[in-house]
């Protein structure tokens, strides 16, 4: 082991090593406006959008960021159980060669999906970037969507799923919220109701024809971290070359993005599991679109109610009203997307008179923001926090490459963060009031989870729905 002399002696000339090496794999470089590493390099190959970040380092990480997330989905659970046939059987390789390679090469593969989009990503050594390239390329063009797999295999993680939701009433309060907000499109859920019958639309040629769609070349874009851009050109370039380039035209292939309409209202769900409620207004769209708003990103900031301090209630305006309630978890975001956005609080705790009123003390904390009667140093620190989130977000590994393909396919440019920081900055104590008012002005989507009997209807709140 190194002693801490020892390494404070040679820490200077291991530094000036990294900073020559670092330089050393520049290729295409950055902006030089940007901080290394930190902006991407965007490209075509073979008609496929793609972008790079040079991050110095031995590993890589390459992604597939495809428009099928639930949004379009053309029947219940379609973009769920794409993501989990992810990495299964394809025309040249069988699961089990998949995982035995990956492993020898010591890789990580890993899929997800949100509301607009379905991620595969795989993590490598840098030297490997062509085998996985190929690797994703055939998995989302050569795959089999074998009945065996959905019946023996994928349907039991969707139950497994289902249950998890079913166990956590703030899960399902959310998901609820949008349904409200959103009613369809946005509004579908992320995992098929236990109630839905989601097995009459379950087939596996269904599953085929959406995976057709939602891998055609308009609808992807691939995200490359740690590679040089010229590689990652060249490999993407040979290996997507035979990804469709159309969408297919099946009954099953993920439908036209329908521009997002939001309605509010109110659902109330019976559980025994817990106590949730939603409260939900219009937020913010994504970074990667038109229609940003930057003082709500702020608000949400502001509003808060989770600490970023370890063993620390925090000082947000909800830390500071929820800890009148003890057991009370309060929490605020704002779900963006390409052509909407969702600002929550959500508030859950185990007794449904508490989190009834936490969500009365909720409501006045907003009213009172609205009001202006909020300390310029409040808003200052809120400032702060908002622009830490969305530059760590862009930073984020997983977070920063959804950001970077949907800017991709939506536009046709990678998400650069510098100009969203820069927004977020001017921001000022009257946009942030402005928003607040803009909020209550608005219908609410509200949901409330858990013991109704006792849980309030938005109106005793004081909301409009």
């Amino acid at each position: 082991m190194l002693s801490r002399s020892c390494l404070g002696r040679n820490a200077p000339r291991l530094l000036r090593k990294q900073c020559i090496a670092s330089n050393s794999r520049r290729g295409m470089a950055a902006a030089a406006s940007a901080p290394r590493g930190f902006e991407y390099e965007t490209g075509d190959a073979a008609g496929v959008k793609f972008a790079n970040r040079d991050v110095a380092g031995p590993t890589s990480t390459l992604s597939v960021v495809a428009k099928a997330g639930s949004r379009y989905e053309p029947f219940p659970g379609y973009a769920d159980v794409l993501k989990k046939f992810a990495f299964k059987s394809t025309a040249k390789r069988s699961a089990l060669r998949i995982t035995r390679e990956v492993e020898l090469l010591g890789g990580e593969l890993s899929s997800y999906h949100t509301r607009e989009n379905i991620v595969l990503t795989a993590k490598f050594l840098q030297r490997d970037l062509p085998y996985f390239a190929e690797l994703l390329a055939e998995v989302i063009s050569k795959a089999k969507y074998s009945r065996y797999e959905l019946d023996e295999h994928i349907s039991n993680l969707i139950k497994y799923t289902q249950n998890d939701i079913l166990a956590s009433p703030a899960t399902q309060a959310v998901e609820s919220a949008h349904k409200v907000a959103f009613h369809r499109g946005l509004g579908n859920p992320l995992v098929p109701s236990p109630s839905a019958p989601v097995n009459q639309y379950l087939v596996a040629e269904g599953i085929a024809g959406y995976a057709e769609g939602a891998y055609a070349k308009p609808s992807i874009a691939i995200v490359s971290n740690g590679s040089n851009t010229t590689d990652v050109a060249k490999w993407v370039g040979e290996f997507f070359a035979e990804v469709p380039t159309a969408a297919t035209s099946s009954p099953f292939a993920p439908k036209a993005a329908q521009p997002a309409q939001y309605y509010g209202g109110e659902e109330r769900i019976p559980s025994q599991a817990g106590n949730a409620i939603v409260i939900a207004f219009p937020g913010s769209n994504a970074f990667t679109t038109t229609g940003y708003k930057a003082e709500v990103a702020v608000l949400s900031a502001l509003l808060g109610g989770q600490s970023t301090i370890k063993w620390s209630a925090g000082s947000s305006l909800l830390a500071k009203a929820a800890s009148a309630f003890p057991n009370i978890s309060v929490s605020t975001q704002n779900a963006a997307y390409a052509d909407a956005g969702l600002l929550y609080v959500t508030i859950s705790g185990a007794h449904a008179a508490t989190v009834s009123s936490a969500a009365g003390a909720v409501v006045e904390t907003l009213k009172k923001v609205a009001a202006g009667e909020v300390a310029a140093e409040d808003v200052k620190r809120a400032t702060a926090l908002a622009k830490f989130r969305a530059l760590e977000s862009a930073q984020s590994l997983y977070t920063g490459i959804e950001l970077t393909g949907e800017g991709l396919i939506h536009g046709g440019k990678a998400f650069q963060i510098a100009q969203v920081g820069q927004a977020i900055e001017k921001v000022s104590d009257a946009q942030v009031k402005a928003a607040a008012k803009s909020l209550l002005s608005n219908k609410a989507s509200f949901s409330a989870v858990g013991d109704l009997h006792v849980l309030p209807y938005a109106t005793e709140l004081g909301l409009t729905v």
